[in-house]
């Protein structure tokens, strides 16, 4: 399976999909999401992002459907690209799909030796083993402890550099090799997550695509429309809410002349949603995921300007 689409009914239904409606899947992936999208619409159009190339094979088959194979941070271009100025609701599932990380060549998983790539999009030229070899131990120290919350980040960098000074690290088994001897045996795995997450993270500018995704979705919503998002880790969670909240990142509700609050967007889901047991027991890969929902609100201002 390609991947398999994590709380499809609770996302798919916070959308409030409307008889006609223009809809966003910013993460096409296996198509879960977008063919749960298309059985509630009459009419209307949705257009499903990746910026991986390998999921144009699960576009399925409905007229109504529009694969773009590029990254969500650039929605509003290719909305308009496609005619239309705005739209009835978006959602992303920001999880890595089970195919990236069960394809051994793709170097996302420790589970495989294998090279360091970690590209979503191939047509990127930065690859995991150039930010290993290319970064300064400072900047490594950086990426660990941002994106990947890791402890001992700085002597994590420190035993990159010196195994990279006797040779480059190009692939997973040899930067295992590597930092073996910080790694926790106790939480061997959930460590080797987090570093791995880090090493993501930094290669397809996750975070900072994150950021201009919503930006971006705050301006090409219609008022009304609902904007549903799919977290896994606390880095990402928290951009999201702080931007659902305040229309900005770092959750400070602003006030108006008058001292009435300013909020593009009106949370729908005010506690987050998460998986139920009956889903985790069928899919461990669901067990970090957060859903929040939240509509734009029909006064709202545009909270942050961005380019169209």
């Amino acid at each position: 399976m390609y991947h398999k689409a994590v709380l499809l009914e609770e996302s798919v239904t916070g959308l409030n999909i409307q008889p006609g409606g223009i809809y966003l899947d910013l993460t096409f992936g296996g198509g879960g999401h977008a063919r749960e999208i298309l059985k509630r619409m009459s009419g209307g159009r949705l257009i499903g992002f990746d910026r991986d190339a390998e999921a144009r094979e699960n576009v399925p088959g409905d007229d109504r459907f529009i694969f773009v194979n590029h990254n969500f941070r650039y929605l509003s271009h290719f909305a308009r690209y496609h005619g239309y100025e705005h739209v009835d609701g978006i959602l992303a599932d920001l999880g890595v799909s089970w195919h990236d990380f069960d394809t051994a060549e793709r170097g996302f998983s420790f589970r495989f030796d294998a090279p360091l790539d970690m590209r979503m999009d191939r047509r990127g030229t930065r690859t995991a083993a150039d930010v290993l070899n290319e970064s300064s131990e400072e900047e490594l120290e950086r990426v660990f402890r941002e994106y990947g919350e890791v402890e001992n980040a700085r002597q994590l960098a420190r035993l990159v550099a010196e195994a990279r000074g006797k040779g480059p690290i190009l692939r997973t088994g040899e930067f295992l090799q590597a930092i073996q001897s910080r790694v926790p045996a106790a939480k061997e795995k959930k460590y080797l997550a987090r570093v791995f997450q880090a090493l993501r993270i930094e290669v397809n500018e996750e975070m900072e695509a994150l950021e201009e995704m919503l930006r971006q979705a705050s301006i090409a919503l219609r008022p009304g429309g609902r904007l549903v998002v799919i977290t896994y880790h606390s880095l990402e969670d928290r951009v999201v809410k702080n931007f659902l909240r305040s229309g900005n990142f770092e959750g400070k509700v602003e006030k108006d002349f008058h001292g009435r609050e300013k909020r593009p967007f009106e949370l729908v889901n005010r506690k987050v949603i998460v998986p139920a047991e009956e889903e985790i027991e069928e899919n461990p890969r669901a067990r970090s995921a957060k859903l929040r929902v939240a509509e734009k609100t029909m006064d709202s201002e545009q909270p942050v300007t961005g380019e169209l």
